[in-house]
């Protein structure tokens, strides 16, 4: 459907649909350009947009009718016999497909998918409530998997995520709406806000959302109605947070209900949460005006890039709570960075820098964009990561989908309107804030321009953009991003750093000659009468660069990233000889060399260059060395040639390598298990500090409780084995994850399993290897049987075999 029309459509009805009290005009001065103004032409995002768009919504939703995400709808109505699975949050997985869907609409027509959805539409209409309330997980309650907090209504809301997938069904609601011009949706979620509003609030419900999202969802409730109370109850769940209204118990960091959200100065929690909240809150005052919360921003943001970014654009740290850690705690291999908190991350900068105007906004969502997001999905648009680590060793690969989807169809949403991200605009004000080829439609003071970008970034840095305004002489301002990797720092702040001085220079030109940069805000700003065909040039240096962490960045102590334009780098296991990269170190002389490569990953930059290997030898009493030769890819690319070592943070200094170890009975086996998990986590060679290290990993069956689980070593041939060691994962006293209830050996005879004999005790003791000396056995293969406790779930680091 043409945008056109659409957006006549949605003019009309979002003017029959506003209240007396229109959106307020203490909006933001700055708005982005819509995605369906911008047409990408390059070779870089265009077909993720296109793969996005024919591929990952479809994907999505196979997925949900597959898991009955669908059904539970179809449950909840009373049109299907059934009730509901999974996670109590998975109505939100549908929300955000269709999100995903109706950005792909506006982009191009698809009759197919637009009737698709309207089927899926109708189908969340009859589960809704004659009220307005919808929540798949309570209305097709599941006795056997009952949801926290039961079968009623608002009972959890700590939990029970029902704030959470109305946001998201708001979000969802507007763009059909807007999309189609049909209030279907639309309407659903109207009617549900209006519960909410008649639900929470002063003198009724006085809680705050356990999972934030529908303070974002109901600031676009507003902005398309002008109904005040949406904005109203946003600010109020907003404003609620870390008040201990009639003793109410506070829930924590974790919910980022500490302490009132003005008074909040440190990132904490849960990163999706957090970002999401902010978002939230910039939205908020853009409407309002509100320069109390735009102040609060300002000091969560610098505490996240000054201590809380990792280099990739990465949020949050760690995988228990899914959150940030302290200040400088960027551990690589459990790295959590969850792509959706990138998604959020994001959504975040964006707001910010469309409230200030400042470029460093855009350089942070830059580098999240090209590298912790974009790795967060394959080329092929189906499979995708849920943490996006720094460094593996081989435990991690693209799923199809998770038990938890949340970011597959964030994904989806994202993607297709990655283009609304490029330009945006303020009175006679142009940004051009992202670099890609393309051609977009803007409105600078109430005149239409046309705007040719041409570019092979980010592969290279020069860029050609084409001004074409209606008539020659028309004033207006154009403001062209100069990124700050481009001026001598990865960030703005002090938390990475360039080794080399030299960073090569900026270049800019109007109509073929040179003019001053005059930066402002990282902005080059160019004022004047343009007439039909300006040329702005701008020349990026694309040096490849040594990046330095903060030193109390210990994680990255004597360690060493490389990056080239907006684009950091790993090396990965097929590209270094023997597929092994944590062993290297990449001293300070050594010379690097970087080319394009059309035929690797679909044509990717990369870097060439020799490390020195490191291998212990004769029971770690020697080291040896010898030189070897990598190649290091986009970070975005990896994990598309199969499952192995990667590393973006290379050791440069000899004391903090990772020697690859000598083979034993245990490393070459062939390992197995019970679980669907990673079970090379047993015999990778690689020890925990204690068992609770998360930076090591693990095998675990998870959420199984009350089990008989085994794991499974077959060796290449019989071996004389006595003694096993095992070394426990417990997370302490109150975690889901401890030591085992019990456990014992078998081997193989024939096609059957014998235990061991032996006088040991199967130990379960934490922080230390659990050894068992038992009566020498020959043999093709080694089984651990494990049982887990009545109420917990257990995991292993490590299996050794002598």
């Amino acid at each position: 459907m043409g945008s056109h029309r659409i957006n006549l459509i949605a003019m009309f009805i979002a003017l029959s649909l506003a209240a007396s009290c229109g959106p307020s005009e203490e909006s933001a001065a700055i708005e982005g350009v819509h995605f369906t103004k911008v047409t990408l032409t390059d070779g870089f995002w265009a077909p993720r947009v296109e793969t996005n768009n024919t591929v990952t919504v479809q994907h999505c939703f196979a997925q949900c009718e597959e898991t009955e995400r669908l059904d539970a709808f179809a449950f909840a109505a009373g049109l299907k016999e059934g009730v509901h699975h999974g996670y109590p949050f998975n109505d939100s997985d549908i929300y955000k497909t269709v999100e995903g869907a109706a950005n792909a609409l506006r982009v191009k027509e698809d009759p197919k998918l637009e009737a698709y959805v309207d089927k899926v539409i109708e189908l969340i209409g009859a589960a809704q409530a004659e009220d307005g309330y919808i929540y798949t997980a309570k209305q097709a309650f599941n006795e056997e998997q009952p949801t926290r907090g039961g079968k009623e209504r608002w009972t959890d809301i700590r939990w029970g995520h029902e704030l959470y997938c109305f946001g998201h069904m708001y979000e969802a609601g507007v763009a059909y709406f807007e999309a189609t011009g049909k209030r279907s949706l639309l309407d659903i979620c109207l009617k549900n806000a209006d519960l909410v509003c008649e639900t929470f609030g002063p003198g009724k419900l006085e809680l705050p959302p356990g999972h934030q999202e529908i303070e974002i969802g109901l600031v676009k409730l507003y902005k398309t109605t002008g109904d005040q109370k949406y904005l109203d109850m946003a600010k109020y769940f907003l404003d609620i947070r870390g008040i201990s209204k009639d003793g109410r118990e506070l829930w924590g960091e974790y919910a980022q209900d500490h302490k009132p959200i003005l008074e909040q100065e440190e990132v904490v929690g849960h990163a999706v949460r957090a970002s999401y909240m902010y978002a939230g809150m910039a939205d908020v005052a853009a409407q309002t005006g509100d320069t109390s919360y735009i102040e609060a921003l300002d000091k969560l943001w610098d505490n996240v890039v000054n201590g809380k970014l990792y280099i990739t654009g990465g949020f949050g740290a760690t995988g228990s709570g899914e959150a940030f850690g302290g200040n400088y705690d960027l551990p690589n291999m459990s790295a959590y960075c969850e792509t959706c908190s990138s998604i959020a991350g994001m959504f975040w900068n964006q707001r910010m820098f469309l409230h200030h105007g400042d470029a460093k906004y855009v350089d942070v969502l830059e580098r999240t964009l090209y590298n912790a997001f974009l790795a967060g999905v394959s080329m092929e648009g189906n499979e995708y990561f849920y943490p996006n680590p720094l460094e593996s060793v081989g435990q991690h690969k693209r799923s199809p989908w998770f038990g938890c989807a949340c970011c597959p169809p964030n994904v989806a949403r994202f993607m297709a309107s990655v283009a609304g991200y490029f330009y945006a605009t303020s009175g006679d004000r142009l940004y051009v804030n992202l670099f890609g080829a393309n051609e977009a439609d803007v409105e600078l003071g109430g005149k239409a321009v046309k705007v040719v970008q041409e570019t092979a970034y980010p592969w290279e840095g020069d860029i050609r953009i084409t001004l074409e305004p209606e008539a020659d002489g028309e004033e207006f301002e154009v403001s062209v991003r100069i990124p700050v990797w481009a001026t001598g720092k990865p960030v703005a702040t002090e938390i990475y750093r360039y080794a080399e001085e030299e960073t090569g220079e900026v270049a800019l030109k109007l109509n073929g000659e040179t003019i001053e940069l005059n930066l402002d805000k990282g902005y080059a700003n160019i004022k004047r009468a343009w007439n039909k065909g300006d040329v702005i040039e701008l020349s990026l240096p694309m040096t490849l660069h040594r990046v330095l962490a903060h030193e109390k960045v210990v994680a990255d102590n004597g360690r060493v990233a490389l990056e080239r334009g907006p684009i950091v780098f790993c090396v990965e296991w097929p590209d270094a000889k023997g597929g092994h990269v944590r062993n290297l170190v990449l001293g300070d002389e050594v010379e690097l060399t970087t080319e394009f490569d059309p035929e690797l990953l679909n044509g990717v930059q990369v870097v060439h260059g020799s490390a020195i290997s490191y291998e212990y030898r004769n029971d770690r009493s020697e080291t040896v060395t010898s030189e070897k030769t990598f190649t290091a890819i986009p970070y975005y690319a990896w994990a598309h040639r199969g499952p192995g070592e990667m590393q973006v943070w290379l050791a440069r200094e000899e004391a903090v390598v990772n020697p690859l170890n000598e083979p034993t009975i245990a490393s070459t086996a062939t390992v197995s298990s019970s679980s669907d998990r990673y079970a090379g986590a047993l015999n990778d060679q690689l020890e925990p500090e204690s068992s609770s290290d998360e930076a090591c990993p693990m095998l675990y069956w998870w959420p199984n409780r009350g089990t008989t689980e085994w794991v499974q070593y077959d060796f290449d041939g019989a071996k004389e084995v006595s003694i096993v060691e095992v070394y426990w994962f417990d997370e302490g006293e109150e975690a889901g994850l401890q030591v085992p209830e019990s456990w014992r050996i078998l081997y193989k005879e024939g096609d059957e399993w014998r235990p061991v004999y032996t006088t040991d005790a199967y130990g379960v003791e934490k922080d230390t290897f659990n050894r068992v000396v038992f009566e020498t056995v020959r043999t093709t293969a080694l089984r651990l049987e494990i049982k887990l406790r009545e109420d917990k779930t257990t995991g292993v680091y490590e299996w050794k075999v002598k």
